[in-house]
């Protein structure tokens, strides 16, 4: 394993944010292309059917993050045959995750449309959507795959090629079937459906060396118990703590609401501001994913601690960067995302909380890197647990005194308390090194 530089950490993580600047911008275009067929229907069928599907694809989530974690353990170990076997262990629980989808689609649409009911042209034209997109279910999930696998090998323009391809493809073919065949809502649907398997099939040329000599090894692998335990255990872990750190989100949501539209509006309006953020830190997190894994894997204290120490120094410097970029040019901003007055006043009240927001959080997107790269999965979920509980008293003490700058302290502390936890039992990454 090679020395971990901050020219290295660089290399992994500026990739990937270029590749998650790319993903609001497939969103715009699909729906600008279809605001320009003047049908409110259409605008929102295609709007409930993407949301509907983004729900039933995060739930695999966790595929990406525990396929880059055993993938960088067994490049740092330079366990050839591993690190492929952990390539196609995911791989065919992407493939059956998605042909379940495909195979219950029936009941999945009709619990979602009784879950968020729309009118009846609505649902008839987002029905039409689903399904055509929901064919592409078995290659998006195996993309989690690949790109995890991708992401523990330190392939990040790799990762950043797959992205571009897609999402030019997708916007290609929206103007293509949209404006120019025609085809409505099918038209954006069948887009990224050839966007989704023409990715896959990118992606797996990308990651064509897996499949050479190392594939026979792998194959003799590919039932052993432990390596299948350590990925499931993984997965599951990674799934709880995602799941209570949605609902904490979600509750936010929820309660803001109870302050009237125009705070509700304000709050949607600045946790853009919050996306802006994860997209653009994101990038040092996987580089902490990577290199702390492939540090565990070579079985070296000294690279842990390193890798640890110049990701954390970059996820400071990013976020101090975001903090000054808020400070300065947050107004202009909150002014291009809503024209209402109302609302461009509350959401400047609140915004020095989303200043505040980057240096506060970095840290703990950080340490979820590390510990992911680490394995230590089951921490992460007991610090989870520890901080959505410190965050749920905070809400019931904050709120009812403050309102809605309540509720942005109450996030600020769950974030602080995924730190201070996360923290704690940092000791425990340098450690595993030595038991790897």
């Amino acid at each position: 394993m090679t020395g971990i530089t901050h020219g290295r950490v660089l290399r992994i993580a500026g990739p990937i944010v270029l590749s998650n600047a790319t993903v609001p911008l497939l969103g715009a275009v699909d729906t600008a292309v279809i605001g320009q067929l003047g049908d409110a229907a259409s605008l929102g069928a295609v709007g409930i059917g993407a949301v509907i599907l983004a729900t039933l694809y995060w739930a695999f989530g966790f595929l990406r993050m525990s396929t880059s974690g055993l993938a960088a353990q067994a490049q740092g170990a330079g366990d050839m045959g591993e690190r492929t076997a952990v390539l196609v262990r995911a791989l065919i629980v992407g493939t059956a995750a998605g042909l379940t989808l495909v195979l219950a689609q029936v009941v999945l649409f009709a619990a979602a449309f009784w879950v968020a009911p729309a009118t009846p042209k609505v649902e008839a034209l987002a029905h039409d959507y689903l399904s055509i997109r929901i064919w592409g279910a078995p290659a998006t999930i195996a993309l989690y795959a690949l790109t995890g696998w991708l992401v523990g090998l330190e392939r990040t323009r790799g990762v950043l090629i797959l992205q571009l391809w897609q999402n030019g493809l997708n916007i290609l073919l929206d103007l293509w079937f949209v404006l120019g065949l025609g085809w409505g809502v099918p038209g954006v649907a069948v887009a990224t459906l050839i966007a989704e398997w023409t990715g896959l099939a990118l992606a797996l040329w990308l990651a064509r060396d897996a499949f050479g000599p190392a594939f026979r090894d792998a194959a003799a692998r590919l039932g052993d118990r432990l390596s299948i335990r350590r990925m499931f255990s993984a997965s599951r872990d990674i799934m709880v703590r995602t799941v209570l750190l949605q609902l904490s989100f979600t509750t936010f949501v929820f309660l803001g609401a109870r302050f009237g539209d125009v705070t509700l509006a304000a709050n949607q309006v600045l946790m853009q501001f919050l996306e802006i953020t994860a997209y653009a830190l994101d990038g040092f997190a996987i580089a902490a994913e990577t290199l702390v894994g492939q540090a565990i894997g070579a079985r070296s204290v000294r690279q842990v601690q390193a890798a640890g120490r110049i990701c954390l120094q970059w996820g400071f410097g990013g976020g101090i960067g975001l903090a000054l970029l808020f400070a300065l040019a947050g107004p202009p901003i909150i002014d291009l995302m809503t024209t209402a007055p109302e609302v461009r006043e509350a959401a400047r009240a609140y915004l020095p909380w989303l200043v505040a927001a980057p240096l506060i959080g970095v840290a703990a997107w950080v340490f979820d890197g590390i510990f992911i790269g680490a394995l230590l999965t089951g921490d992460m979920v007991r610090t989870m647990l520890v901080s959505v509980a410190i965050y749920a008293v905070a809400l019931a003490v904050l709120v009812p005194v403050t309102g809605n700058h309540g509720l942005w302290a109450a996030l600020m502390v769950l974030n602080a308390s995924r730190t201070v936890t996360l923290w704690r039992r940092y000791p425990k990454v340098a450690a595993r090194a030595g038991q790897a």
